[in-house]
């Protein structure tokens, strides 16, 4: 038998390391999200007109049809950490939940494309160049986060489906608080 056949376990100290990694990746992108969503609201509170009627031309219907399919894909991530879960049920869940990340990114282009008319309006404020620097800042991460979820489906370590999910789930928790502070404040 060659050293091939049997896999090697990470040391303590190399699970430690990468466990360590992914909470400091977890906790940076909860405060720039934190950091960004704060700026939001407090310009918000300077400019409480233009915002109210800059959120007029919003569609939270439309937003909310995005939050459902962020949360399937969300569950459909948390079915790729099942620990019985045969590879090709890891990989199957982990497609399905980039192929509607990827759902995400084309609803919201397609909103986009509806509130780019307006975003030029002084009448506004600054509210559409913070709406679009923050659910861009946060579509990035879902279109990037979908990629990289399709890259691991081809090959699921266990210790990259945790990662990819773990990060898929904070994409999540940013978005589902960021659809109240935007659409329905």
């Amino acid at each position: 038998m060659d050293a091939r056949s049997h896999p090697i376990a990470p040391t303590a100290e190399e699970d430690t390391t990468d466990t360590l990694l992914l909470w400091v990746l977890v906790w940076s992108e909860l405060a720039a999200f934190g950091i960004l969503l704060a700026g939001f609201l407090l310009v918000g509170l300077v400019q409480p007109d233009a915002y109210a009627a800059a959120r007029l031309h919003l569609d939270p219907l439309l937003a909310g049809i995005n939050t459902l399919v962020l949360l399937t894909s969300g569950w459909q991530a948390a079915l790729a950490t099942r620990p019985r879960a045969s590879l090709g049920q890891r990989r199957r869940a982990l497609v399905n939940a980039a192929l509607l990340g990827f759902a995400f990114v084309a609803i919201k282009l397609f909103e986009y494309s509806t509130e780019a008319g307006v975003a030029g309006d002084p009448a506004y404020g600054s509210f559409f160049e913070l709406y679009f620097l923050v659910t861009g800042f946060h579509l990035l991460h879902v279109a990037f986060g979908a990629l990289v979820l399709l890259i691991v489906a081809w090959r699921p370590a266990p210790g990259n489906v945790a990662l990819i999910t773990t990060l898929w789930h904070v994409i999540d928790l940013v978005w589902i608080v960021m659809f109240p502070l935007v659409y329905l404040v």
